[in-house]
């Protein structure tokens, strides 16, 4: 079960990161790209080291999940996807938006 949540974590936290930065890579050889900028990263290479910083910020928080385990709960297999789903996927998609997005505020200070 914590091998499942971590995996979906990891899968939200990767489609975030595209997120950020395919658009801001892209987006002076690709206008149409400007649609997808949601973030409204500072620059490409803001965007790029703004998600390293967070990837090595956030996998060392993840390991103390890991080895802990994931608390199970006697509930039936559907409410209990849906509640990993809920936790675990809303948040890995989430996270990283406000994580990233910090991150590229405090790295436009020092660019």
């Amino acid at each position: 079960m914590t091998r499942g949540t971590l995996t979906t974590f990891s899968i939200a936290n990767d489609v975030a990161k595209y997120f950020a930065i395919v658009p801001a890579l892209f987006i002076t050889s690709i206008p149409a790209l400007e649609a997808l900028n949601i973030m409204k990263l500072h620059s490409p290479e803001s965007a790029i080291l703004s998600a390293v910083i967070f990837n090595a910020i956030i996998i060392p928080m993840l390991i103390p999940l890991a080895l802990k385990g994931v608390s199970y709960k006697p509930i039936g297999a559907s409410a209990l996807l849906r509640r990993n789903l809920l936790l675990y996927g809303l948040g890995g998609v989430l996270i990283p938006f406000v994580g990233i997005k910090l991150i590229d505020l405090v790295v436009t200070i020092f660019i």
